[in-house]
C-alpha cells in the first residue's frame, strides 16, 4: 500500500491488476483544458506509461482563471501564475498528484509546498511569425497590425519595427489563428513549439531566432510539478527529467529571478549548452518605447544559477534598472 501523501493510490476491481496480481497504481495529472495543455499532458502520460509498466495515468482537466478571463491583457489580471493556481489547489486537496505546465508560465519562485520534479527535453524555443499575407516580419508594411499579448514580444517588435501597430491578442492557439484568418490582424506572433505540437507548423511563415530575437524564459519546455516531499511521485516523474534542458532553463530562470521578472516585465533569455560550457543571452525591454538592453555571458554547466546572476548583473549595468524602475 502507498504511504500517506505519496500521490499514489491502489486501484480496485479485477481489471486493475498487473500480471503478478499486484494492484496497479494510479497517477493523476492536473491540466488546463486547452488543446495545447491537453496535448502536453497526454505526452507526459504516454512517456510515464512507457517508463513505468503497470502505472495507470489519468488526466484531470481543469479551467483556470487565466483561461477564463480573455478580455484583458494577462499582465493586468495577475500574470501567468493564474494558469497554475487551480491546479496547485487540486494537488493540495488530493484531487491530483501532479500538474503539467508550459514552463514559461511557471513563476520563478513556486508558492507553497511544490517542486518541479521533471523538466522534459525542450522543444523549439523560438517565436513564430504567422501571417496569411506576408512572408516574414520585415515584409510587413508600415502601419500593419501585429497581434501579441506578450510584453516581451511587444518590446522587441517596437525595437525592430516602431512603425507597426501593436494590438493585444489573447486566447488559445486556434482562436488566435481564427482571429488572424478573420482579418483582425495582418500578422501575429506565436510560439513555434505550440504550433508544432498541435500539428499546425504549416502556419509558421518565419522563425524569429536568437540572437536577433530572444524567446521567453524556458519557452518550449514542459514541466511537471508535484508536492514537495512526495517521494513516490517524484521518483516516478524524475525519470522524465532531461538534464541538459534543466541546466539551460535553470540559468534563464535564475536570471529572471534576479531581475524580479514576471509577465509585467518584458524579459527574454536563451541559454545553450555545449559540453561543459553554458552560454546565456538576456534582454530587458520596454513595451512602450522599444528600448532594449542586452547582455550575454559564458559559464560552467555545473553552475547555471551563477551564470543567470552574472547576466542579470550585466543587464543592470547596461541600464536594465532604469527600465525595471519605470515598470
Amino acid at each position: 500500500m502507498p504511504t500517506p501523501g505519496s500521490g499514489l493510490k491502489p486501484s480496485h476491481g479485477s481489471g486493475n491488476k498487473t500480471s503478478d496480481n499486484a494492484p496497479m497504481k494510479i497517477l493523476r495529472l492536473a491540466t488546463r483544458k486547452s488543446a495545447l495543455a491537453l496535448w502536453q499532458t497526454e505526452h507526459v502520460a504516454a512517456r510515464l506509461r512507457g517508463l513505468h509498466p503497470g502505472l495507470v495515468v489519468e488526466l484531470v482537466p481543469m479551467s483556470t482563471r487565466g483561461d477564463r478571463i480573455l478580455d484583458r491583457p494577462l499582465a493586468d489580471i495577475g500574470g501567468k501564475g493564474l494558469f497554475l493556481k487551480e491546479l496547485e489547489v487540486a494537488m493540495i486537496n488530493g484531487a491530483a498528484d501532479a500538474a503539467v505546465h508550459s514552463l514559461k508560465d511557471v513563476p520563478m519562485v513556486l508558492d507553497g509546498p511544490f517542486a518541479l520534479a521533471a523538466i522534459l527535453e525542450r522543444g523549439d524555443p523560438f517565436d513564430a511569425f504567422v501571417s496569411d499575407r506576408y512572408t516574414d516580419f520585415d515584409a510587413l508594411p508600415a502601419g500593419a497590425s501585429i497581434g501579441t499579448s506578450s510584453l516581451r514580444r511587444q518590446a522587441q517588435v517596437r525595437a525592430r519595427r516602431p512603425n507597426l501597430r501593436l494590438l493585444d491578442l489573447r486566447g488559445n492557439v486556434n482562436s488566435r489563428l481564427a482571429k488572424l484568418a478573420a482579418g483582425d490582424y495582418d500578422a501575429i506572433i506565436l510560439a513555434c513549439a505550440g504550433l508544432e505540437r498541435l500539428g499546425l507548423s504549416r502556419h509558421i511563415r518565419h522563425r524569429l531566432e536568437a540572437p536577433g530575437w530572444l524567446p521567453a524564459v524556458a519557452q518550449g519546455a514542459i514541466a511537471v510539478e508535484c508536492r514537495d516531499g512526495d517521494a513516490a511521485t517524484i521518483a516516478l516523474l524524475s525519470a522524465l527529467d532531461h538534464a541538459a534542458t534543466r541546466t539551460c532553463v535553470e540559468a534563464e530562470r535564475a536570471m529572471n529571478r534576479q531581475l524580479h521578472g514576471s509577465c509585467h516585465v518584458p524579459i527574454a533569455a536563451y541559454a545553450t549548452l555545449d559540453g561543459g560550457v553554458l552560454s546565456l543571452e538576456g534582454l530587458v525591454g520596454s513595451a512602450e518605447t522599444g528600448r532594449c538592453v542586452r547582455a550575454s555571458e559564458v559559464g560552467r554547466a555545473r553552475d547555471p544559477e551563477g551564470l543567470g546572476r552574472l547576466v542579470a548583473a550585466e543587464l543592470r549595468v547596461r541600464g536594465a534598472d532604469e527600465l525595471l524602475k519605470n515598470l
